[in-house]
């Protein structure tokens, strides 16, 4: 696992959210549009700063999948553009990226932590359960192009944290 980015992980973590997610789910352009712009402007922002972070895994040189942390204020952390390659799923990989996650923004502080995912992707909302994310809320959605149920899962990791302040994007 690596924890840093190199030339053409953006690009490769963009390509892998428009061809996994439209040949598997049937998404279109705007989908791997929408990761594109929010992971440049992401990095064109500094990423990573301080309290955010990026985990990758590959294998043989080939970029196998990855999760990214960021900073939405000083007490909540936001779980990005996690994917993984077909042949790198069931392995527990994703339960691992998600684990070396929750453990980094446990120690930045962050006392909540939110993500936004859609309900076909049932077996990510499994790991993001047992990681203790709770679903929040959900809505049916055409702005990928077919109908989909776009759901938002929030984690407590500290006390003080309100669910109002996580819902702010």
């Amino acid at each position: 696992m690596r924890t840093s980015l190199e030339p053409g992980d953006i690009g490769e973590i963009v390509r892998l959210h428009g061809t996994l997610y439209a040949e598997e789910y049937g998404l279109d352009r705007r989908f791997e549009a929408e990761v594109a712009q929010n992971l440049g402007k992401a990095v064109r922002g500094g990423f990573p700063r301080e309290g955010e972070g990026v985990w990758l895994e590959e294998r043989e040189g080939r970029l196998l999948g990855g999760i990214f942390l960021i900073r939405q204020s000083a007490r909540i952390g936001r779980v990005r553009w996690f994917i993984l390659t077909p042949e790198a799923r069931g392995q527990g990989l994703g339960r691992r990226l998600l684990a070396e996650l929750m453990q980094a923004a446990r120690a930045y502080g962050y006392e909540h932590m939110w993500l936004e995912t859609f309900s076909a992707l049932e077996a990510a909302a499994h790991l993001y359960r047992e990681a203790g994310f709770e679903l929040r809320g959900s809505e049916e959605s055409t702005r990928w192009g077919p109908e989909i149920v776009v759901q938002s899962y929030e984690a407590r990791l500290g006390s003080s944290s309100t669910t109002a302040e996580a819902s702010v994007s």
